[in-house]
């Protein structure tokens, strides 16, 4: 069996590449999956430590974060194609005035 550390390991990697894209991008499709990235891997260190220390708590709270994780992924694609039909770009830097 695998050990915790390589799974958090993982997880931290995975948090990193998406919080640098994140902050490096400037599309917002490209921003919206780098936080989903974040989202995936702060679950796999809740299942993970989950696991380690056989507790159900940790499996029980990744269901309420991907239940967030998708009503997220409903607003925010929704505000994405509403910007891009009013805008013609999904590019955040021509988002800084919100005037009608």
């Amino acid at each position: 069996m695998l050990e915790t550390n390589y799974f958090v390991v993982l997880a931290g990697l995975l948090f990193a590449i998406g919080a640098v894209t994140a902050l490096t991008r400037r599309n917002a499709i490209m921003m919206f999956m780098a936080i989903e990235l974040m989202l995936n891997a702060a679950n796999l260190a809740l299942v993970a430590f989950a696991r380690q220390w056989q507790q159900l708590d940790g499996q029980l709270f990744v269901f309420f974060v991907m239940t967030v994780a998708a009503s997220e992924v409903a607003v925010g694609l929704a505000l994405i194609v509403s910007i891009f039909k009013s805008r013609s770009s999904t590019d955040v830097d021509d988002l800084h005035s919100m005037k009608g």
